[in-house]
């Protein structure tokens, strides 16, 4: 779009995701209070059980096994919790009193409570599997449906690394969470409190001792939550910097070899790969710090119940099968004690990854559907009509568009001059609703787009673009993307429209030919030919093409030009044209100035009577030529 303040991708200069270029070219930083640089606390901090809580829709359909799994996690444990008491029994009894009787019994029962431990455990994995992947699906399939919705100026201020990793990394953390962490932080935290339980059974000055060793986790718990969500949310942004500075490398590697930039950007790149190492380094130091007072309690408590165990065996007021069964106990709580400190950091970095997922989710789409869609009148006509016109891009103070006025025939070709900048493009997206005005309207057969279904105002309106987008898939497929339901016929009858049906039966698989990624096997005009191709398969009403010819050759351009005017017979069509030639394939030319259609008439007559126009296709002319500005039009 021409004049749009694009936001400025900052893969190249290390910037933040979220910073972005104001319309004065002043750098605006964007980031969420979470995100920032200084290390210290946000003044606006959203709890991690709020953030999670947002996941409740998602979650619901999956509780069941999700909650089975977690119940078979704890009777797992359980299970283990229950073998240190049979242990006591085989000391005390047994051992102690050298009756061996019950013995194999009491082995056997030790046997069985490690088959089901381990029987609970296979069971926990088979049941959450499936519905946590499952959510995960779900969740990427609706991040993907809102990212088709979402505007263009939403794009435009988006990295596509950024989205990416939230659409991969992000939400597998957020699977990984609700399958594994979010089960065992629950599950751990109930063993624990069972498990104190049990150790105040054996004996309350043990049980006390490890309620006193324990009791510090909940402050260090949460002096590590506050710290370590910042870090982590950190750390994830530019981990989505450094995935668009490698999409965009690659994406753009001919333009980097062609000016031999490559050396300076993989500084650039080692440089935000550093800034990612400090981030993660620091992630370490604060879990390195809560891992160890975490393994250092423990092992006080351990000390503390030897010293107080030696000490009631020698009063005889503890047998040494309880203090076996307590110290047991207390070695098989190391593990979910162990863990809450990893638990922790993986529902922190859920809880960012979820603030990064609903950061998308909750931007708003603007462009919506009539809650009443009006249809439009059989057969379609295709009179496109611009009346008062007026578009902003968001966040400009200044309007690109200040009133448009065009009226479009049924079966005419309208040519749209002007200057670079001027808003033609703005004023072509605004047809199929690519962006909506600001102010005024824009009709088809005298029906508002807005008032459209956009699937129907998409079906009626087809769009060529200038930078022509092709995608991974086949010619076929990249074809009829403009008519999925259409035939081989009809693609071979728009590939030679375009005069690109030689080229393409020259291809290795012909039609069935995989198009690399954005097209680049292909030449310039070839991409472009089959963007041309796309635009017209489905024999559309209202035509759209922006500079349609801008990257052929002159002879392939008269072809395709010969071919264009057969089709733009029957359909409606606004061609935002730069070459005198393109502009002579229009029934008129309206020239776009400050704003507004300044002159419209056909090409001579404009040549004629206004000189802005003269002068603006002598300058492209003389450019295209090669020669002095005027000398091809003052021939013409």
């Amino acid at each position: 779009m021409q004049g749009q303040p694009r936001g400025k991708p900052d893969a190249f200069v290390g910037g933040s995701s979220y910073r972005q270029v104001d319309q004065r070219g002043k750098s605006v930083n964007t980031a969420p209070a979470e995100a920032n640089t200084d290390g210290e606390q946000p003044t606006t901090h959203t709890s991690t059980l709020v953030t999670l809580r947002r996941l409740g829709p998602y979650f619901k359909p999956v509780r069941l096994p999700i909650i089975g799994s977690g119940l078979a996690t704890l009777g797992a444990l359980l299970c283990g919790l229950t073998i240190p008491l049979v242990t006591r029994h085989i000391v005390d009894g047994p051992i102690t009193h050298g009756d061996l009787h019950s013995l194999p019994w009491l082995i056997a029962a030790v046997l069985a409570l490690g088959i089901g431990e381990a029987t609970l455990f296979y069971l926990r994995r088979k049941l959450n599997a499936a519905p946590s992947t499952a959510m995960e699906t779900k969740m990427r399939e609706d991040l993907f449906r809102h990212l088709q919705r979402l505007p263009i100026a939403f794009h435009d201020r988006w990295q596509s690394g950024q989205l990416l990793s939230r659409a991969t990394s992000d939400l597998s953390t957020v699977r990984r969470f609700i399958a594994f962490a979010a089960v065992f932080l629950v599950v751990n935290t109930l063993i624990i409190l069972i498990g104190l339980g049990v150790l105040f059974s054996l004996s309350p000055m043990i049980g006390l001792i490890v309620l006193t060793c324990s009791a510090p986790l909940v402050v260090i718990s949460y002096l590590f939550e506050s710290k370590y969500k910042i870090v982590t949310r950190r750390a994830q942004d530019q981990a989505g910097d450094l995935a668009s500075t490698v999409e965009e490398s690659v994406l753009g590697i001919r333009v980097l070899k062609a000016f031999g930039r490559g050396p300076e950007l993989a500084k650039r790149f080692a440089a935000q790969a550093t800034e990612l190492r400090g981030t993660e380094l620091r992630k370490i130091r604060i879990l390195s710090g809560l891992w160890a007072v975490l393994i250092m309690l423990p092992e006080l408590g351990i000390a503390g119940q030897l010293l107080a165990g030696g000490f009631g065996i020698a009063n005889g007021t503890l047998t040494i099968g309880t203090l076996v069964a307590a110290v047991t106990v207390s070695t098989y709580l190391r593990w979910p004690v162990d863990t809450i400190g990893w638990l922790l950091a993986e529902t922190n970095q859920a809880a960012s990854a979820c603030e990064r997922y609903w950061e998308v989710l909750d931007s708003p789409v603007t462009i919506t559907e009539p809650a009443e869609p009006k249809p439009l009148a059989q057969p379609v006509r295709g009179h496109l009509r611009f009346e008062g016109v007026r578009f902003a891009f968001p966040g400009a103070t200044r309007e690109v568009l200040r009133g448009v006025d065009l009226d479009v025939r049924p079966g005419e070709t309208v040519a749209l001059v002007g200057v670079t900048g001027s808003g033609k493009t703005a004023l072509t997206s605004l047809v199929p609703r690519l962006a909506d005005v600001t102010g005024g309207r824009i009709t088809v057969d005298g029906v508002d787009v807005r008032d459209l279904a956009l699937d129907d105002l998409r079906t009626v309106v087809s769009t060529a673009f200038e930078e022509p987008v092709l995608f991974s898939a086949s010619v076929t497929e990249n074809v009829a993307l403009g008519s999925p339901d259409v035939a081989e016929a009809d693609v071979r009858q728009a590939l030679r429209i375009a005069k690109a049906e030689e080229f393409v039966d020259a291809l290795p698989w012909g039609l069935d030919t995989r198009i690399g990624e954005q097209g680049l096997s292909l030449s310039g005009g070839q991409r472009q030919r089959l963007a041309l191709a796309r635009s017209v398969v489905g024999r559309p009403a209202v035509l759209v093409l922006d500079d349609p010819l801008s990257a052929l050759d002159v002879h392939t351009e008269a072809e395709v030009e010969a071919a264009l005017r057969r089709v733009l017979r029957d359909v409606t069509a606004l061609v935002v044209a730069h070459r005198p030639s393109t502009v002579q394939l229009a029934d008129r030319v309206a020239l776009l100035s400050d704003g507004r259609i300044t002159a419209v008439g056909t090409h001579r007559e404009l040549l004629d009577s206004n000189p802005e126009y003269r002068r603006l296709l002598a300058t492209t002319e003389g450019a295209d030529s090669g020669g002095r500005p005027g000398e091809e039009v003052a021939a013409q």
